[in-house]
C-alpha cells in the first residue's frame, strides 16, 4: 500500500498547489526556508534599485552575513542592521546586510522585504552621497 500525507485520516496538511498533470493529485507547496527568503529579498532590493536606476550599484559589492563580527565590542543597546565600506585602494566598496538584526526586527516576511529594501538604499546613499529619492524613484510607500 502507497505512503500518503493522509496520515491517520486528518487530511493533507499545510499549504497545497493546483493537482499535478499526471496523477491528478495536489502537490505541497515549497515555503523557501529562512535563509532562502532573506537571499531572496536581497535580490529583489537589489532588482528594484537597478530598475530605478542602472548604474546605482556600479563598483559596489552587496553582500550578507548572518550575524555582525566586530573587532571591538561595540556600545549601546543596539546591534548594527548593516554596514557600508568606503572604497579602498586594494577593495570595491562594499555594503554588508546583517540577516539575524533584520529578522529579528522585521514583524512578519512582507515587513522583512521591506525592511531589506529600506536598509540597502540608506546604506547606498550613505555610500553615494546621493538622496534616498534617487534609488526608490516615485514608490508612494517611501516617507522621507
Amino acid at each position: 500500500m502507497p505512503r500518503n500525507r493522509d496520515r491517520h485520516e486528518r487530511g493533507l496538511r499545510g499549504p497545497l498547489a493546483l493537482p499535478h498533470a499526471w496523477t491528478r493529485r495536489p502537490v505541497p507547496l515549497h515555503r523557501p526556508s529562512r535563509t532562502e527568503y532573506f537571499n531572496q529579498c536581497v535580490t529583489w532590493a537589489l532588482e528594484a534599485i537597478t530598475d530605478v536606476d542602472p548604474r546605482a550599484l556600479d563598483g559596489i559589492i552587496v553582500g550578507v552575513e548572518e550575524v555582525p563580527f566586530l573587532q571591538t565590542a561595540w556600545s549601546g543597546d543596539r546591534v548594527p542592521m548593516s554596514a557600508a565600506l568606503e572604497p579602498s585602494r586594494n577593495r570595491s566598496a562594499q555594503i554588508v546586510i546583517y540577516e539575524r538584526p533584520l529578522e529579528h526586527r522585521a514583524r512578519d516576511r512582507v515587513d522583512l522585504r521591506a525592511l531589506v529594501h529600506r536598509t540597502i538604499v540608506e546604506q547606498l546613499s550613505a555610500l553615494t552621497a546621493r538622496p534616498l529619492s534617487d534609488f526608490v524613484g516615485d514608490d508612494p510607500d517611501w516617507d522621507f
